[in-house]
């Protein structure tokens, strides 16, 4: 993984990005079938007020991820939208 990847939870509110991978093969199945796929774009849409879970949209509806499991998640890139 390169310096410019980062994971899902470490976007803000509004940005966005595209499914690289996982850093976590125990969790990546579990993030699978819960339709977070390669290639996928997620946006973070909100956070807890402690941070922890967060709620992103990916595939059309919204998931509810604990913290950590969003940090197993890699992405190409992210922007602003």
């Amino acid at each position: 993984m390169s310096n410019s990847n980062k994971s899902l939870a470490q976007l803000k509110e509004g940005e966005t990005g595209t499914i690289e991978g996982f850093n976590n093969e125990k969790l990546s199945l579990k993030l699978l079938e819960m339709g977070c796929l390669p290639g996928c774009e997620v946006r973070m849409k909100y956070k807890a007020p402690l941070g922890d879970p967060v709620c992103v949209c990916v595939c059309g509806y919204d998931l509810s991820l604990r913290l950590d499991e969003a940090a197993v998640i890699q992405l190409k890139n992210k922007k602003i939208s």
